[in-house]
């Protein structure tokens, strides 16, 4: 860095006029000195990059750069919704004791339909479905060939899909 004043003594003679710059762009003077003070300490840790020849113009150029980052993330903060606010707009499962009881009955359905199946086409559906195997993972765990593993996955679905159908 050029010789010149002290760095510490530039900074405090232009902190207000930083502040001042980055406002307008943040909308708050709070954000403003924040990010002033961590321009600071960008600014001071540059001791050992190659000479600037103006290191007014420099620090602005830090202010700027981390007031626009701060900008544009309250930015993409305003355009989604509030977590709390999301939440509280889906509907609640808790609060229809009907559609708990529907669901819990379709998976009595489902695990009596897997019951009913014949021993690997069951755990075939299970390691595919379940475990999140792929069918030649499947094949290879069953000692059977990849079609023959699609083809036990396929038809526990669908006997799983006709008890939950079944009234």
């Amino acid at each position: 860095m050029k010789s010149g004043p002290p760095l510490l003594e530039l900074y405090l003679r232009h902190r207000t006029a930083l502040i001042d710059y980055a406002q307008p762009i943040v909308h708050s003077r709070a954000q403003a000195e924040d990010i002033v003070q961590e321009a600071w300490l960008r600014f001071s840790r540059q001791s050992s990059t190659p000479r600037i020849d103006n290191p007014v113009a420099y620090l602005y150029r830090i202010v700027r750069n981390l007031a626009v980052d701060c900008s544009r993330r309250q930015q993409i903060e305003n355009t989604q919704p509030d977590g709390d606010a999301l939440l509280d707009s889906l509907p609640s499962a808790l609060g229809q004791p009907e559609a708990i009881t529907q669901h819990q009955d379709t998976l009595k359905r489902i695990e009596a339909g897997l019951n009913s199946l014949p021993e690997r086409t069951r755990r075939a559906f299970l390691l595919h479905r379940v475990h999140g195997l792929r069918f030649k993972e499947i094949a290879a765990e069953l000692s059977i060939s990849t079609t023959l593993a699609h083809q036990l996955v396929h038809t526990a679905l669908l006997h799983c899909m006709q008890q939950v159908s079944d009234d």
